[in-house]
């Protein structure tokens, strides 16, 4: 039996989402786990405080189809089957745990940048999945490209 039999990769689709997918693809076939891809896109008011006087339907519309087209096209890249592209709005980690809970998923995998300095101190999203999680998350340490 296999330690891990389903994970959940959180992409933020991002350049270093390739390097994380790679070496997700590579833990599933290892595991022969079952493996689901996730996407969080949050919401445009978020970054606006909530009150924005103007209707953003549109614009999150445009950035959920991104997020489709993005997601469909790491699903391909990773050469491991995936089970389900999962893209939902909202707050970033809620959601993670949130999926993670519906697939019960025995293991999440999150990018981690490694910053220092203030960003540590503010948090990451990869602090935020860890210390909310039910089951087990794995920060893979991804590069940035130059």
């Amino acid at each position: 039996m296999s330690i891990y039999t389903r994970i959940l990769l959180a992409l933020d689709l991002s350049d270093e989402s390739d390097q994380l997918a790679t070496k997700t693809a590579k833990m599933a076939e290892a595991f022969g786990a079952e493996l689901n891809l996730i996407h969080v896109v949050e919401p445009l008011s978020f970054a606006y405080g909530g009150d924005v006087p103007m209707d953003l339907t549109t614009i999150q519309e445009q950035l959920d189809d991104h997020a489709k087209t993005k997601l469909d096209q790491y699903a391909e890249k990773v050469g491991y089957p995936v089970n389900r592209k999962i893209i939902v709005t909202g707050h970033t980690e809620t959601e993670i745990h949130r999926a993670a809970e519906e697939l019960n998923t025995d293991l999440v995998i999150v990018g981690s940048h490694g910053r220092h300095g203030l960003a540590l101190l503010l948090g990451s999203t990869a602090n935020g999945v860890l210390h909310g999680a039910k089951c087990d998350v794995l920060a893979i340490r991804v590069k940035e490209e130059d």
